[in-house]
């Protein structure tokens, strides 16, 4: 019996994927659940696994073809049908081989003339369903499994911090250079401009005093890494303070449909992290974020920065994002003015923390102190969100991360 290889949903509208790599070719035995070809879509570059254990018969989809969701891209056969795949692909191997008798005596001149007739090949084993099979090994270039070495994870750099951002492309490498665009850019490029056109795009911007955060964050981040097992970074107290600030504010965490006819307000606060990948930029999403801790935060933030940075993130991993947290600060931007994703309301970005003389109330007392100051930025799609919203929001988020109440969270 043979069982087909179908393209499955990848996420929330999307509707169709390219196939940019087979890792396997026909002939191959493949195993339950063994990743079997890469697939891009305009959210994540995700890998296929096999759906049964058997042999790769028919690869129905070439490399760089696109396809809807639901298409059938491949068939496997039973385990047994490796013995017939084999026979076929050493007879459809013998006219390569055979000319290297040709130069022989008379006497084996007779083997290499009829090895160099492919007409009869396939009739010497006769096995059943060797003929169905001969012209799939044939078209199948044997160099397919070998790209798989160069993209293995292992040369792409793990984060020593559990941030969302990546070691940034060569870019001495690119003077002078024409490159195609990789596929993940230009999706999620093409994806960013489609909202821009489609939504009422603006930024509101505060400023926060994030030097009481900053003092708990460094007072507990070596005990965390000992316990954990990873750094602590200070991003997973900014999710946290923005996924606090959601519940109060639900106007920030909801999206209009497509019509713009109705609001959806969500219930749940799944906040996407921007992590930067030398493919492009991807949006993981921390599922629940306003009900964990920053250790859980922590965690989520870490575990998906490493799976994006590996190429290892599934399309669960990057759908069903209500709100949005870029950490620009990371690269030492001060604040940014950040595009909208398609399907939300705002997106918060997190500016470079930088000391400055800032004055300090305490109680009716002011004085002048030097402080670890932090842009928040908020860009919004106004057909939801007002200015006095937007405000509002950030006021809130300032709160939090001013007050910095953290240290039983960690």
């Amino acid at each position: 019996m043979t069982i087909s290889v179908t393209l499955p949903a990848l996420g929330e509208s999307v509707t169709e994927g390219t196939v940019t790599r087979w890792l396997k070719q026909p002939g191959d035995q493949v195993q339950e659940d063994e990743p079997l070809l890469e697939v891009s879509t305009d959210k994540v570059d995700t890998e296929i696994p096999a759906p049964a254990t058997g042999v790769l018969l028919t690869v129905l989809v070439g490399e760089d073809e696109t396809v809807e969701v639901g298409a059938q891209l491949a068939v496997i056969g039973p385990p047994d049908a490796a013995a017939a795949t084999t026979a076929v692909t050493a007879a459809t191997a013998a006219p390569v081989a055979a000319p290297q008798p040709a130069p022989s005596p008379a006497p084996v001149a007779q083997p290499p003339a009829a090895a160099q007739m492919p007409e009869p090949a396939p009739a010497a084993p006769a096995p059943a369903p060797a003929p169905a099979l001969v012209p799939q090994p044939a078209p199948a270039p044997a160099p397919i499994p070998a790209p798989a070495p160069a993209a293995a994870p292992a040369p792409r750099p793990a984060p020593a911090a559990a941030t969302a951002g990546a070691k940034a492309p060569p870019t001495a490498a690119l003077r002078g250079h024409t490159a195609p665009v990789p596929r993940l850019r230009k999706a999620v490029g093409d994806s960013l401009k489609q909202a821009l056109l489609e939504q009422a795009q603006l930024t509101s911007t505060v400023e926060a005093d994030a030097t009481g955060l900053l003092r708990l964050w460094r007072r507990t981040a070596d005990g965390y890494t000992a316990r954990e097992g990873f750094t602590l970074t200070p991003l997973p107290f900014f999710v946290l303070a923005a996924a606090q600030a959601l519940k109060a504010h639900p106007v920030i965490n909801a999206r209009i449909d497509a019509s713009g006819t109705t609001i959806t307000y969500y219930d749940t606060e799944n906040v996407g992290i921007t992590v930067d990948t030398d493919q492009g930029p991807v949006t993981p999403v921390v599922r629940g974020a306003g009900d964990l801790t920053v250790s859980g935060i922590a965690r989520a933030v870490h575990d998906l920065t490493e799976h994006a940075l590996a190429g290892r993130l599934t399309p669960a991993d990057v759908a069903g994002a209500t709100f949005t947290v870029s950490d620009t600060g990371t690269r030492g931007a001060l604040f940014d003015t950040l595009i909208v994703p398609p399907h939300q309301a705002a997106v918060l970005g997190v500016g470079a923390a930088v000391r400055r003389p800032a004055v300090v109330q305490d109680g009716d007392e002011e004085f002048i102190g030097v402080r670890a100051l932090v842009h928040l930025s908020l860009s919004y799609d106004h057909r939801l969100v007002d200015g006095a919203d937007a405000a509002r929001y950030l006021t809130t988020v300032k709160k939090i991360v001013e007050a910095a109440a953290f240290e039983d969270l960690i």
